[in-house]
């Protein structure tokens, strides 16, 4: 492990005092903090208006980031998946994925190396939790993936590996660096939990103008104990007021996520109960076909023509609702598929496409 410390999570105003540490004027750090958050150089040496003397004393004691990629691996449909390494030899995913009809980036982004969750449809549950990441390493994947791929991303997801809300401060810090140094607007950051209430809680008490996504996948609490444990600890009866709460603290509606599993949780009696949970609760509905993990845990996506049923029965209901758009599902980049495997076999590539 290298002993230079990363810049990447320092703020503005740390960046001011460590500049006073090596004696030099205060605007350096809005120079540097620049150079890092807004142009995401990732070499001292390229930072050319800073003096020569200040690049050396930081490349002496500092680096960048300190993420390193391992793979990247690009899909049909032009989402890019990266693997990167970390510095005590943990690995972790992120997505860049491009949507033609909004003529937007986004970005997915894990918070955990792992999870500790464990939805029984999410391969990255069947990895465990290993630890979580600093806010440093969470805004890495950001400035490493912008600086890649000269993409100007515009919207960010907290929807890779791990459960964000269990990792709620490191969480909290990248959002307010990729904000207010990255310059990405809150109102187009999503936090996506599974349902920690007392953290949605607190949450909720920050009122923030992000959006905050639910994966419910289920209307009931015996059905989505079957593939969700943490329901056990916070069930449906206690989720749902916690998120009334939430829109009475926030203002914001909230993104339900459901994901659709065949013969599970697909049948018009599973919309109906839907809609009488979600009835009076001011959100949008996401449905996301099941994306294929592996045949030994059980799992069917619904075809085509049941989505397009389960969609039409919950749209009897008071909400919006769409079927999410569907990337990266040929390189194991899409939702749930994150487990850190480099280079997927031709043949679990053939098994993801046909199965989507």
């Amino acid at each position: 492990m290298s002993a230079k410390l990363p810049l990447i999570g320092y703020n503005l105003q740390a960046l001011e005092a460590l500049v006073k540490d090596l004696g030099e004027p205060k605007f350096r750090a809005q120079q540097l903090h620049s150079w890092i958050y807004v142009r995401t150089q990732r070499d001292f040496d390229q930072m050319t208006n800073l003096a020569k003397s200040l690049r050396v004393k930081l490349a002496e004691k500092y680096t960048v980031g300190q993420l390193s990629l391992v793979e990247k691996q690009v899909s049909q449909d032009g989402t890019i998946k990266y693997l990167f390494g970390l510095p005590d030899g943990q690995q972790i995913e992120s997505v860049l994925m491009y949507f033609e009809e909004r003529d937007v980036y986004a970005v997915c982004l894990s918070t955990q190396v792992g999870c500790a969750v464990n939805c029984d449809f999410c391969a990255t549950g069947k990895l465990g939790f290993k630890r979580n990441l600093t806010a440093g390493e969470i805004t890495e994947q950001l400035l490493y993936i912008r600086h890649d791929s000269g993409a100007t991303v515009r919207n960010i997801v907290f929807m890779g590996q791990g459960e964000p809300l269990l990792n709620y401060d490191n969480t909290m810090e990248a959002l307010h660096l990729i904000n207010r140094s990255a310059e990405i607007g809150m109102r187009h950051m999503t936090i996506s939990t599974s349902g920690i209430v007392p953290m949605i809680n607190k949450l909720a008490d920050e009122k923030l103008q992000l959006t905050l996504a639910i994966s419910l996948h289920a209307p009931d609490n015996e059905t989505r104990q079957k593939f969700m444990p943490i329901n056990k600890k916070y069930p449906i009866e206690t989720l749902i007021p916690a998120l009334h709460r939430y829109v009475d603290k926030t203002g914001r509606r909230i993104t339900i996520e459901y994901i659709l599993l065949a013969g599970v949780n697909d049948t018009q009696g599973h919309a109906q109960k839907l809609n009488a949970l979600l009835k009076t609760l001011h959100c949008n509905i996401n449905l996301i076909p099941y994306n294929p993990i592996g045949e030994e845990y059980g799992y069917q996506r619904p075809s085509r023509e049941q989505v397009l049923a389960f969609r039409d029965w919950v749209m009897e209901g008071s909400h919006k609702v769409t079927v999410r758009i569907e990337r990266g599902t040929d390189i194991a980049a899409a939702c749930g598929q994150l487990q850190n495997l480099a280079n997927i076999t031709a043949q679990e590539k053939e098994v993801a496409v046909v199965a989507s």
